[in-house]
C-alpha cells in the first residue's frame, strides 16, 4: 500500500527509487536544487562530480554537464526563456546556461566575493528568478542580506534589503521566485517568513506560518499555488519537536495554507524528509525535491557516521488525481 501525503485536491504519493543512474555512477552528495523544463525533463543541481544530472520525468537518465564549472551548487531556476540559471554559492556567481550546458552569461566575479554584508553583489548568493520582462532577480543570502535586480543582459539595475527582522530586512534570503504579475517572493529563512515585494523592491506583505522556508516554486498563471520546502529545526532543544518540519507546504498567492506534506519526524522512510532544500513542479503537478542530507546529517545525528549505503537526497512526489 502506497503512502499518501496531503489530501483532497493536494494528495501526493512518494515515487520510491525515482531516478536511475548508469552503472558505476552514484548520487552520494547533496542535491541543492532541481528544475524542470517544458518537456518535463528534470535538472538535478548537485554537489557531486557531475553538477547537473538530467532525467526525464520517468526517472530515466539522459546526460550530465557542468563538470569543472561549478564550485558549490545552490540554486537552479528554469526561466520562461528556456534557459537554466545556476546559482553557485561557492563561486559567488550566477550562470545562464542552455539545457545542454553552454554558459551564455556569467554575473558576478568567479571566486571573488564582495565584502561580508557590504550589500554589493555577491557574497554566497543563493537563487534566481526571472520577471515577466526577463529581468533577473538574485537573492544574495548567506554573506549578504540583499536582493539584486539585473537586466536580461546582466546589468545591475537596483538592490534592496539589509540585515534584520523588520519588513524589507532579511535573515538569510535563501530563495526567490516571481509570479506572472511581477510580484517578487523571497524566502527569508531564519526570519521564518516569505516576504512579498513589487518588481522594484517595495514591500507589500509577508507570510508567517512557515518554519525556516528554504525552497520556493510558483506555478504559472493567475492565482498560482506556491510550493515551499521547510527545512525543519536543527537545534538540540527543538530537533525532535513535531509540527516544525521538515516538510513541503503548499500556499495560495494570498498566503493561505493549502496543504502540508511530510510524515512527522525526519528520516528516509516513504513520505519523510531529512533536509528539503530545493523544489520544482512539472506540468503534471508532480513535485521534485532536492535535499542537502549530507550537510544536515552531523547536526541531526551528532557522532553517527553517514550510512555506507548513503542517504537519500532526491525525491519525487506524484500527484494523485
Amino acid at each position: 500500500m502506497s503512502t499518501l501525503l496531503g489530501g483532497g485536491d493536494y494528495a501526493y504519493e512518494p515515487v520510491v527509487g525515482w531516478g536511475t543512474l548508469p552503472p558505476g555512477m552514484a548520487l552520494n552528495s547533496d542535491v541543492a536544487c532541481v528544475a524542470v523544463d517544458t518537456r518535463d525533463n528534470v535538472y538535478v543541481f548537485n554537489r557531486s562530480e557531475h553538477p547537473v544530472i538530467v532525467f526525464d520525468r520517468d526517472g530515466n537518465f539522459l546526460r550530465t554537464w557542468g563538470e569543472g564549472v561549478f564550485s558549490r551548487p545552490h540554486g537552479a531556476h528554469m526561466g520562461h526563456d528556456g534557459y537554466l540559471y545556476c546559482t553557485d554559492e561557492g563561486d559567488h556567481t550566477v550562470r545562464k546556461c542552455t539545457t545542454d550546458g553552454r554558459v551564455l552569461l556569467t554575473i558576478g566575479n568567479p571566486g571573488k566575493p564582495s565584502p561580508y554584508l557590504s550589500g554589493e553583489p555577491f557574497n554566497r548568493c543563493t537563487h534566481t528568478a526571472l520577471s515577466p520582462q526577463g529581468d533577473i532577480y538574485v537573492s544574495d543570502g548567506y554573506g549578504n542580506s540583499r536582493v539584486h535586480k539585473y537586466s536580461p543582459d546582466g546589468r545591475l539595475l537596483m538592490s534592496w534589503g539589509e540585515p534584520g527582522i523588520d519588513p524589507g530586512q532579511f535573515n538569510i534570503a535563501h530563495n526567490i521566485c516571481c509570479d506572472a504579475e511581477g510580484w517578487v517572493y523571497v524566502a527569508d529563512r531564519e526570519n521564518h517568513r516569505v516576504q512579498v515585494f513589487d518588481g522594484n523592491g517595495r514591500y507589500q506583505t509577508q507570510w508567517n506560518n512557515l518554519h525556516r522556508p528554504c525552497g520556493l516554486f510558483v506555478e504559472i498563471g493567475k492565482a498560482p499555488v506556491f510550493y515551499v520546502s521547510e527545512l525543519g529545526p536543527v537545534m538540540a532543544v527543538n530537533l525532535k519537536m513535531p509540527n516544525l518540519g521538515p516538510r513541503i507546504s503548499l500556499v495560495s498567492n494570498q498566503g493561505k495554507l493549502l496543504a502540508r506534506l511530510g510524515a512527522v519526524g525526519r528520516g528516509q522512510g516513504a513520505g519523510q524528509f531529512i533536509s528539503p532544500h530545493g523544489i520544482a513542479v512539472d506540468s503534471h503537478g508532480d513535485i521534485y525535491v532536492g535535499e542537502v542530507s549530507y550537510t544536515t546529517w552531523p547536526r541531526i545525528y551528532p557522532g553517527e557516521p553517514v550510512p555506507t549505503s548513503g542517504v537519500r537526497t532526491l525525491q519525487k512526489l506524484r500527484r494523485r488525481r
